[in-house]
């Protein structure tokens, strides 16, 4: 849930909000940590979330038990690619390495043309801040397209980051 109380609140704002704009959410399916918040304020406020988790996290007892729908696949792989044909949008809260990886393997995509779906970072705190200039050093230094780096939607609001995903802003 990370140490600060605004990661926590961040992940119930963005549940609701979602929910009031209807849409639903994706995610990886467990149900602790800051996502498992999200899923469970989404579903309390009548929202749909679907979770998709590979078989051996099902078996360490992690996944949600609540969710609108479970998909169990495989492998990770597997996960990401349903995960990634379900979904019109991705957001990242903050998180940890699985969060980084899964935003910039979808960032990818998008890089190369596999999908042209927005990917956006909720930058509860400027936690995000590290990473965005870490983006704009790459660029800097040649090693990123400044077009490619516009790709990355980034907002401490939820609901402008939820605009911006939409393309209403």
């Amino acid at each position: 849930m990370g140490r600060q109380d605004c990661y926590a609140q961040a992940a119930d704002s963005l549940a609701v909000h979602l929910v009031r704009c209807g849409i639903g959410i994706v995610y990886g399916g467990a149900g602790r940590g800051l996502m498992g918040r999200l899923a469970d304020t989404a579903l309390a406020a009548g929202g749909e979330v679907i979770g998709v988790m590979p078989r051996p996290m099902v078996d360490r007892e992690i996944a949600h038990q609540g969710l609108s729908e479970l998909h169990i696949v495989g492998s990770m792989h597997e996960r990401k690619a349903l995960m990634g044909e379900l979904s019109d949008a991705f957001i990242a809260m903050p998180g940890g390495f699985g969060t980084f990886e899964e935003f910039c393997e979808v960032l990818t995509w998008s890089q190369l043309g596999i999908q042209n779906k927005p990917c956006g970072l909720l930058n509860v705190s400027g936690y995000y801040d590290p990473l965005l200039r870490l983006f704009d050093d790459a660029v800097a230094e040649g090693f990123l397209k400044p077009e490619n780096r516009a790709l990355v939607i980034a907002s401490d609001s939820v609901e402008a980051l939820v605009k911006a995903c939409r393309g209403d802003g």
